[in-house]
């Protein structure tokens, strides 16, 4: 099964303000949840690209750590970037970032579609672990971006 997270949020700050922070692959890090034990291991210390290669590890779960890579498929500057997973906790995990000018700043839009692994099991888990989670993880990243940029009005 196809799971998707799909996120919006107002920010009042500058399309390239929006595009520095977000596609700089160091920032995740001040956004994720600190019980993840997120940490860069090699490839986020350079300007956005096709073909990138990003390797990280996490906590995605109490005691479950695991090393997950990335590859930043698409970049359209100032508009969107695309990331995908090529190892890690999913079966699949497609990661869409879209930054569109709103009267008074910029919308930031997160469309995720994912698969988990282990088939029936997998599906038996998502609604009690996956998903809220997941859940977690974009909610604090919407009060770590109103905590660095604002909201609004």
């Amino acid at each position: 099964m196809l799971y998707k997270v799909h996120t919006k949020q107002a920010l009042p700050i500058s399309r390239q303000e929006a595009w520095d922070f977000l596609s700089d692959p160091r920032n995740l890090e001040r956004i994720t949840p600190k019980d993840m034990g997120f940490k860069i291991t090699s490839g986020g210390d350079k300007a956005m690209y096709p073909g990138q290669i990003i390797q990280y590890k996490v906590n995605p779960f109490p005691g479950f750590t695991t090393n997950w890579v990335t590859e930043i498929k698409q970049v359209d500057h100032l508009n969107f970037f695309i990331d995908s997973q090529l190892f890690g906790p999913y079966k699949l995990w497609h990661h869409e970032h879209f930054i569109h000018k709103i009267e008074g700043g910029v919308m930031m839009e997160d469309l995720v579609h994912y698969k988990l692994p282990l088939g029936f099991l997998g599906k038996m888990v998502h609604p009690y672990l996956v998903k809220p989670r997941l859940d977690e993880i974009f909610e604090t990243r919407r009060k770590k971006m109103i905590e660095l940029f604002g909201t609004i009005s």
